[in-house]
């Protein structure tokens, strides 16, 4: 890897642990609805799916092989961002030991940024109210883009708005469709184990391509900064 650019994160599950809100909010829905909730490690596996696979995890049956544009699954995931939009961060943070990276990263003028599958409305609120929006260099969202991860569109963009080489960038991130991103923009990417992942998913971690896998927090500090 060229000297060390830029640091861009997946947001949910790789910077912020925002599973206890969607925990919470289901648990809330699935009560309301009469149905029995999933478990709290099934919701936890499902948050870097995005909303309607969560949707479809309250569901079960009813949804399980509808296409992604099924207007009745998009109305429930509709109905299922507002209800998150409206709780967004009671008691989701940034994961133990990374804002203490974000930190050494700034102190050393390395600027980081978030490129994630999450609506800019979502996003731009949660780094709000966790105070990380006026120290992001970069949000890109797939408002932002025609194509979103696992197409290299969005990485290239955060690139070019912070003027930096993706050669230069590490991207982190917790789902298969972050490292081909990473990867297929010619960035260092590194999985955090520590994230959202299904069983399948830990299964099969290193036939992605990562450059590294770390397993904690701690762990992704010290490396990363290992690499200024």
């Amino acid at each position: 890897m060229k000297k060390l650019q830029a640091v861009l994160f997946d947001l949910d599950g790789t910077l912020i642990d925002t599973a206890p809100d969607f925990i919470r909010i289901i648990k809330d829905l699935c009560r309301e609805d009469g149905r029995e909730a999933p478990s709290d490690a099934a919701i936890r596996e499902q948050v870097s799916a995005g909303a309607r696979a969560m949707v479809k995890l309250i569901f079960g049956e009813k949804f399980a092989d509808v296409a992604d544009d099924d207007p009745e699954l998009l109305n429930y995931r509709q109905v299922f961002l507002d209800r998150y939009q409206a709780d967004i961060c009671v008691d989701s943070q940034v994961f133990a030991g990374l804002d203490q990276l974000l930190i050494s990263l700034e102190n050393q003028g390395v600027p980081w940024g978030i490129v994630t599958n999450k609506p800019r409305y979502l996003a731009e609120e949660l780094l709000a109210k966790l105070t990380l929006d006026t120290r992001c260099a970069v949000l890109v969202c797939p408002d932002d883009v025609k194509n979103t991860k696992p197409d290299p569109e969005p990485m290239y963009l955060a690139c070019d708005t912070i003027k930096v080489d993706p050669a230069a960038c590490i991207y982190i991130g917790d789902h298969h469709r972050d490292i081909a991103a990473g990867k297929a923009a010619g960035m260092t990417t590194v999985i955090a184990k520590f994230g959202y992942l299904s069983k399948d998913d830990l299964a099969s971690l290193d036939t992605w391509g990562a450059d590294a896998i770390i397993e904690t927090p701690d762990e992704l500090r010290e490396w990363v900064l290992g690499q200024i």
